[in-house]
């Protein structure tokens, strides 16, 4: 593989995702195998926004391989009023083998990235979503047996949710549909990006604003929240035009009979979904989370493995060192 970061789905080529999926269910089937991989490394945890299964699947995971983890709050670094992101993307490549990063700002995951000479990893940003996304395709081929050919159906904000998805989806030849209340669309971008890629693959990316029509047939159904962390002040306003693609028995019962019910977590029960949807057996949305934990190990395997645990430095101060 040629990647170096891990910031957003739309960075990779097709079978580089595959891979990835390939290693994550690999990884899953066979953890010992790996309990030494990344032995003696340790992964920097940035989290500007507060997480239950980032936090756990990177800090379990990261363990799991034989390396260590530092938590980094906002309070520890408070990046980009503080201290700089060139300084913290600096001082941390001389001590840590990776960072992971979940913030707010999309831009920041990518300057971490470009300063920093160790790996970088999105664990979120409000555009993307990616380890998310493909811990939801390696459940999704888990289940179904397959990737190619799937009807997978959108419901909700046209959040980092639904770009990472439909980045996966292009990549990997699926047909999905993302269906949003008017206004709250997918950015032009991710959707002219998922659609040229799609064309390339054999998937289709459609948008439409007819739940219904989205649902139809579907082979899974899947949802998000209708406010995302930091957009709380929007809740009320956002609710009644939301309501018609709420998953419930009766929309989710124009799904295919074998369906899949994902949510990528935390849920607002009673809200995007309902508890007999959620709670059944069509739902895999604990399978999901755990898959977090698989993928992650995988791309943390691609991207650390090769990272020396010595300090990297500039090669004047490596001159001077060995004087």
């Amino acid at each position: 593989m040629n990647m170096t970061d891990f910031i957003s789905l739309r960075d990779l080529s097709p079978s580089e995702v595959e891979f990835l999926l390939l290693l994550g269910r690999r990884i899953k089937a066979r953890p010992s195998t790996y309990s030494t991989t990344l032995q003696g490394k340790t992964l920097a945890m940035i989290f500007e926004k507060p997480s239950l299964r980032t936090r756990v699947s990177f800090e379990v995971g990261i363990k799991q391989l034989g390396g260590n983890s530092i938590y980094l709050s906002p309070v520890d670094i408070n990046l980009g009023k503080r201290e700089s992101i060139h300084d913290v993307a600096k001082t941390l490549e001389r001590m840590v083998q990776g960072i992971m990063i979940r913030t707010f700002a999309h831009e920041r995951a990518e300057e971490l990235a470009f300063y920093a000479a160790v790996p970088v990893i999105n664990g979120l940003s409000d555009f993307s979503h990616p380890c998310q996304a493909m811990g939801d395709f390696l459940t999704m081929w888990e289940v179904k047996g397959r990737l190619e050919n799937l009807k997978l159906a959108y419901l909700g904000d046209g959040n980092n949710v639904a770009h990472s998805l439909m980045f996966g989806a292009a990549q990997l030849g699926l047909a999905l549909q993302v269906a949003t209340p008017q206004g709250f669309e997918p950015k032009p971008e991710a959707f002219v990006w998922a659609q040229r890629r799609a064309s390339q693959t054999g998937g289709a990316i459609l948008l439409t604003h007819d739940p219904k029509s989205a649902v139809a047939d579907a082979d899974i159904v899947y949802t998000d929240v209708w406010t995302s962390m930091g957009q709380e002040s929007e809740a009320v306003n956002r609710a009644p035009l939301f309501r018609p693609f709420q998953v419930n028995k009766e929309l989710f019962a124009l799904a295919k009979r074998d369906a899949l019910f994902m949510h990528c977590l935390p849920a607002h029960r009673g809200e995007e979904e309902t508890a007999e949807v959620i709670d059944s057996g069509h739902s895999v949305v604990f399978q999901q989370a755990e898959n977090r934990l698989h993928v992650q190990k995988a791309i943390m395997i691609e991207l650390m493995k090769s990272v020396p645990v010595e300090a990297i430095r500039p090669a004047q101060e490596a001159e001077l060192v060995g004087v």
